[in-house]
């Protein structure tokens, strides 16, 4: 069995040029994950031993301890609900209440997506937007103090020392 341990994000690939040993796909709830078992696309059985908290994102590479083994991360496609919207403060309404029950929302010009919930659909239609069922790849936002790709830190987390105050 293959053991991943380390993220190489999409960003840093120039930085760590290595050929492809294979393709990891999977849904957003499982490049939530830090620890799992999953299969390779070529059907090989591999082992996510990740630091807690990694999400994995489209295009990140994963390496084992030693060196020798990688697989680059594809984002599976998914059902998700589709909100398309002109009005952008509509939509940033739409956001914010997703947002508020802790929804991962990916965002676009004019449009965003979340996982499937026809209770979700129901409350963004009551906010007047009409919602769209379609199958895609899920890459929704990081979050403020998330990790913005593989292996990088958001720049604004706890742990730092500097002169101004947070309210935690």
């Amino acid at each position: 069995m293959l053991r991943f341990t380390q993220v190489i994000a999409t960003s840093e690939e120039a930085m760590h040029p290595v050929a492809n040993n294979g393709v990891l796909t999977l849904r957003f709830e499982d490049r939530r994950r830090s620890r799992m078992r999953a299969r390779l696309d070529d059907g090989r059985e591999a082992a996510l031993l990740l630091p807690h908290g990694t999400i994995l994102r489209d295009g990140d590479r994963l390496h084992a301890p030693d060196g020798g083994e990688m697989a680059v991360v594809r984002a599976a496609a998914q059902s998700l609900s589709i909100v398309r919207c002109d009005d952008p403060l509509l939509l940033a309404r739409a956001a914010y209440h997703l947002g508020n029950r802790h929804i991962p929302v990916q965002l676009g010009v004019g449009w965003l997506a979340y996982e499937h919930d026809h209770v979700l659909d129901g409350m963004v239609a009551e906010m007047g937007l009409s919602v769209e069922t379609g199958v895609a790849p899920f890459e929704p936002e990081a979050g403020g103090y998330g990790r913005t790709s593989a292996g990088e830190a958001a720049s604004h987390g706890h742990g730092h020392g500097h002169a101004h105050h947070h309210d935690h």
